[in-house]
């Protein structure tokens, strides 16, 4: 027996984790044999309300076929959603231990991740996984192998949408059709049940298609009229015209001439006949240029929440095409955070209750499957911005800085890239233009004589001058501290720091450096008249 993390107790036999429960049934295998049917044909509002109401009391056959026809006829459709869909499947993810993981579950978590990574083709798991955004679920089965005293999941199979449908006494609950009015439940330990919430709602109501099926009728329609239009008005119009008295013989002659020229360009008719083209009527196809446009824009809102990453219009622009992907993004993390949901119920917490050293049955202490949705930051930026914030105070965790810019810590004592030592080069220290520049040159001058020995040499006057220089410090630096300390963002201690300029008082500190001056002056001299 084995209980999962919501406390239901499951019976693990061998021989069902080692087989698929559709290769057993009979009146499941028959699922294989039927052919799809396409309620498309012939779709028009009244047989899509009932396609809807229908799943709403839980047939969900004629909607999962009616979403198939949707994605197969629909270009614009197809390729908003394959967008969505393949987004998903080219993020990193990570198994990560409990929160305080003792040694066993970190090595619990770390076997697990190399099973992850051996599965084959993990990526298409995800793919099919996110069929679920069209059609509200997908379901996806396999089976078990031991391999070295582990059991591990594999053979991965997409079973189609249309092979389920709803309990009759749960609307949240799906089944496999067998025939029956209740249907088979799913077997325990083999199934990514996966259910997919583009909206609030229970199973039959939460995908995408209830949403697309309006805009998809309604630009039929229009793509139809279109056709109609062209094929109407597009062409001349052809009338023959016959003399008076003409023969049955010869008025079928005329007709077969008419069409003849519509079609190959050339003809023949008896002497005497004419033939008359007329010019199509005025008028052009805008109107249903317009209304499938607009049905496009509503399928792109609906599938990716915005239109400027899916076409480009006069209203368009760089700067609203980039908010419009961070729309997007959103929508990617929020279907990888549903689907990493549903990897840890039906496949990692499984594979932790059958193999899990650590397993104790507590669900706070299971191991989570974690996409990386997070993006690295601008390492320009970083490169500096924490150079300057540092050289105020503040402290920074290296842990922090490398997280931010995703770069890894190394690891074993393995190298790492470092700068070229340089010679230092002596310089002339300019005199300070202005009053920031001073204080620049007082805190710099300062930190080399806190850094430094004491020569024996020095004289009392150098050390009363340092006792001094303290205090008349920590008055300049108290405002530029409370700053740092109350910034909530780099940006606007920059921006303060800008505004501290010239009003600091450094009078008092002028006075002091011109006495070190003076008395560093004089520990030379004295220094060389010792030495002589």
């Amino acid at each position: 027996m084995h209980q999962d993390k919501n406390g239901t107790l499951y019976r693990v036999r061998e021989k069902e984790l080692a087989t698929k429960q559709t290769d057993n049934s009979p009146r499941i295998i028959q699922l294989r044999r039927e052919f799809a049917e396409h309620p498309s044909r012939g779709l028009n509002p009244a047989t899509l309300a009932a396609i809807l109401t229908d799943a709403e009391q839980g047939n969900l056959l004629g909607q999962c076929y009616l979403a198939e026809d949707i994605e197969e006829k629909d270009g614009h459709i197809h390729a908003e959603l394959f967008k969505r869909r393949m987004a998903l499947t080219s993020v990193p993810f990570s198994i990560e231990p409990p929160r305080n993981a003792s040694a066993q579950e970190k090595k619990d978590a770390a076997n697990y991740a190399d099973i992850f990574a051996d599965i084959p083709d993990f990526e298409d798991v995800i793919f099919n996984m996110s069929d679920a955004i069209l059609k509200g679920f997908s379901n996806i089965e396999y089976c078990w192998e031991s391999y070295n005293n582990f059991r591990i999941p594999t053979a991965f199979e997409h079973r189609l949408a249309t092979w389920f449908q709803l309990s009759q006494h749960d609307q949240s609950k799906l089944v496999l059709r067998n025939g029956t009015a209740e249907g088979e439940e799913l077997q325990s330990f083999n199934w990514i049940q996966h259910r997919h919430a583009s909206k609030s709602g229970y199973v039959a109501r939460t995908g995408l298609v209830r949403q697309l099926a309006w805009p998809f009728i309604f630009k039929n329609y229009s793509v139809r009229d279109l056709a109609e239009f062209l094929e109407i008005y597009g062409i001349p119009i052809r009338i023959g015209k016959y003399p008076s008295g003409a023969t049955t013989d010869e008025k079928n002659k005329l007709l077969q001439a008419v069409w003849s020229v519509g079609h190959n360009s050339a003809g023949i008719m008896p002497k005497g006949m004419e033939m008359e083209f007329i010019e199509a009527a005025k008028g052009g196809g805008e109107p249903f240029m317009t209304m499938m446009s607009w049905c496009e824009r509503i399928q792109s809102k609906v599938i990716l929440g915005q239109t400027l990453t899916a076409q480009v219009d006069s209203t368009g622009s760089q700067a609203l095409g980039n908010v419009h992907n961070e729309v997007r993004l959103d929508i990617r993390d929020h279907d990888l955070r549903q689907i990493a949901s549903t990897l840890n119920s039906h496949v990692l917490w499984p594979l932790h209750m059958l193999n899990g050293k650590s397993y104790n049955g507590d669900p706070r202490r299971m191991p989570r499957l974690v996409f990386d949705t997070q993006t690295p930051e601008d390492i320009k930026t970083f490169s500096e911005a924490l150079p300057k914030l540092v050289g105020v105070g503040m402290k920074i965790p290296e842990s922090w800085a490398h997280t931010k810019l995703m770069i890894p810590q190394p690891e074993n004592n393995e190298p790492v890239l470092g700068v070229p030592a340089v010679a230092p080069i002596q310089s002339v220290t300019p005199e300070p233009k202005d009053k920031t520049a001073s204080l620049r040159l007082a805190l710099a001058s300062l930190k080399a004589t806190n850094s430094v020995e004491e020569p024996d040499t020095a004289d009392l006057l150098a050390k009363q001058l340092r006792s001094k220089a303290a205090p008349v410090m920590a008055k300049l630096m108290k405002p530029i501290e409370e700053l740092v300390q109350n910034a909530s963002s780099l940006e606007e201690l920059m921006q303060q720091l800008l505004e501290l300029e010239g009003k600091l008082d450094d009078t008092e500190l002028q006075e002091l450096l011109q006495l070190a001056l003076a008395a560093a002056e004089l520990a030379g001299r004295y220094d060389v008249e010792q030495g002589d």
